[in-house]
C-alpha cells in the first residue's frame, strides 16, 4: 500500500497538469496508471462511493495518459489502466479489500491530485491589501460606491420551483432588513436570480449569465448537489464567494476547504449517519430493515453514504447489503422503488429517503397502505413545511411517522 501512495503522490502532478506529463517517462506514467486504476476500480463496486468522484479522478488520469504519449502509446496505458481497474474490482468481490478500505484510498487519491486550495498567510495578506486597494478605486467587480451585488441559481420552473421561490423571498427579505438600517457600509445589497430549473445542464450559462451580465460579487443560495457541481467550481474559478449554497454535499466539503465556499448546514452524510442510528438505537430497529430511497443523482450518493458509514459502524465490515431504491432528479416516477420495496425478502420497517418534497410525498402516498407502520427519515433539504403541505393534501394520516432531521 505505501508504495502504491508513494508513486500516487509522486505522480500527482500528473494529473493535476496533464500537459507537464510530455515530459514524464513512460514508465513512471504506466505505473501512476496502473496505481489509479486498481484504486478506482476497488472504488467502483462500493456503493456508498459516489459515482461521480470516480469519474472526476478516472477523466483526469485518462486526459494525463493521453497528452502524455502518441496515439499508439497512450492506447496501451489505457489497457494497463482498464487492466488494473478490473482487478481493482475485483479484489472487493473476492474480499481482499473492503470497501472501508477503497473509499479511503480514493480520499487520498483526491488529495493527492488536488491542486493547493489555501494560500499561505503572507499571500493572503497581500490579497487583503490588494481588494482593500481595489475597493478603494471601485474596481471590485459586483461593488460599486452605492451597491453590493449578490446572485442566485434557482429553480424557478419544474417541479422543485417552490423551492426557489423560498430561497429567494428569504434572501430578499434578509437583504431589505439590512438596507432599511443602512446596508453595508453604507452599500445596499442587491439580489438577483437566474432560473436553472433544477437542472445542472442550464447551470453553467445562468452562472455566466450572473457573473458576465449582471456583475454579480458573489453568489448566495444557490439550490442542489448536481447543480452546485458545476456552480461552485465556476465561482472558484472567478474568486467568487459562494455562500449557503442549498446542499449538503461533499463536493462543497473538501479537505483542505475551499477558499470561497461557506457551508451553512450540516452535510446529508451527517444527517442521514444520525437518521439511521436514531432508527436502530432508539427505534430498535434492525439494521436490515432499513431500505433507502434516493434521489439518482449526487444529492442521493451523499445522503446514501452516511447510511453506509453508520451501517459499516454498526454492522462492522463494510456493512452489508443495503436497499437502495429511488427515482430520476425532478421526476415523479416512484413505481419501480416501490416494486423493489416489495420485492424485498427482508421485511423492511424504516426507510431514510434523499429525496425532494414531492417525490418524497408521492413515495409515501405510494407505500403507506403497503406498509401501515413504515417509519420515513429524511433530511433537511428535503424542506419540512413543504412536505408536510404536500402531505396533508392526501390526508393526515399520510403525515404520521414521518420524520425531517
Amino acid at each position: 500500500m505505501n508504495r502504491i501512495f508513494a508513486c500516487l503522490l509522486a505522480g500527482a502532478f500528473l494529473i493535476s497538469a496533464p500537459l507537464s506529463v510530455v515530459s514524464a517517462p513512460r514508465e513512471d506514467i504506466r505505473t501512476l496508471a496502473t496505481s489509479v486504476g486498481r484504486v478506482l476500480g476497488a472504488a467502483s463496486v462500493c456503493p456508498s462511493v459516489a459515482r461521480l468522484r470516480i469519474k472526476a479522478i478516472s477523466d483526469k488520469i485518462t486526459a494525463a495518459i493521453k497528452s502524455s504519449a502518441n496515439e499508439d502509446e497512450s492506447r496501451a496505458i489505457l489497457g494497463l489502466f482498464n487492466a488494473a481497474y478490473l482487478n481493482g474490482a475485483r479484489e472487493v468481490n473476492t474480499k481482499q479489500t473492503d470497501c472501508a478500505t477503497a473509499d479511503q484510498e480514493l480520499a487520498d487519491l483526491e488529495r493527492a491530485s488536488a491542486p493547493p486550495s489555501q494560500p499561505s498567510a503572507a499571500a493572503m495578506v497581500t490579497q487583503s491589501a490588494a481588494f482593500a486597494t481595489q475597493l478603494a478605486a471601485g474596481a471590485i467587480h459586483g461593488i460599486t460606491d452605492s451597491e453590493i451585488k449578490f446572485g442566485a441559481s434557482l429553480p424557478l420552473t419544474g417541479p422543485n420551483k417552490d423551492y426557489g421561490h423560498q430561497i429567494k423571498v428569504g434572501i430578499e427579505t434578509a437583504f431589505r432588513i439590512a438596507n432599511e438600517t443602512g446596508g453595508v457600509n453604507g452599500r445596499t445589497l442587491r439580489f438577483v436570480v437566474a432560473d436553472d430549473g433544477y437542472e445542472p445542464t442550464r447551470t453553467a450559462e445562468t452562472m455566466k449569465q450572473l457573473y458576465d451580465k449582471e456583475q454579480v460579487f458573489g453568489f448566495v443560495g444557490n439550490f442542489g448537489t448536481a447543480t452546485s457541481m458545476v456552480a461552485a467550481p465556476f465561482a472558484l474559478d472567478r474568486q467568487s464567494p459562494f455562500f449557503a449554497a442549498y446542499t449538503g454535499a461533499n463536493v462543497l466539503r473538501r479537505d483542505p476547504p475551499d477558499r470561497y465556499v461557506f457551508n451553512y448546514r450540516a452535510s446529508y452524510a451527517e444527517e442521514t449517519e444520525a437518521a439511521v442510528r436514531y432508527l436502530v438505537k432508539v427505534r430498535r430497529i434492525k439494521p436490515d430493515q432499513i431500505a433507502v430511497f434516493a434521489q439518482q443523482d449526487a444529492y442521493g450518493d451523499a445522503g446514501f453514504a452516511g447510511v453506509a458509514k453508520a451501517m459499516r459502524s454498526l454492522r462492522g465490515g463494510d456493512g452489508g447489503f443495503i436497499l437502495r431504491t429511488g427515482y430520476a432528479r425532478n421526476s415523479l416516477d416512484v413505481d419501480m422503488a416501490i416494486s423493489q420495496l416489495k420485492a424485498s425478502k427482508t421485511p423492511i420497517k424504516a426507510v431514510v429517503m434523499v429525496a425532494t418534497y414531492r417525490a418524497a410525498a408521492k413515495f409515501i402516498e405510494k407505500t403507506r397502505q403497503l406498509f401501515p407502520d413504515m417509519i420515513y427519515t429524511n433530511p433537511s433539504a428535503v424542506g419540512s413545511t413543504s412536505l408536510r403541505a404536500e402531505l396533508m393534501l392526501a390526508g393526515p394520516q399520510y403525515a404520521q411517522g414521518v420524520i425531517v432531521t
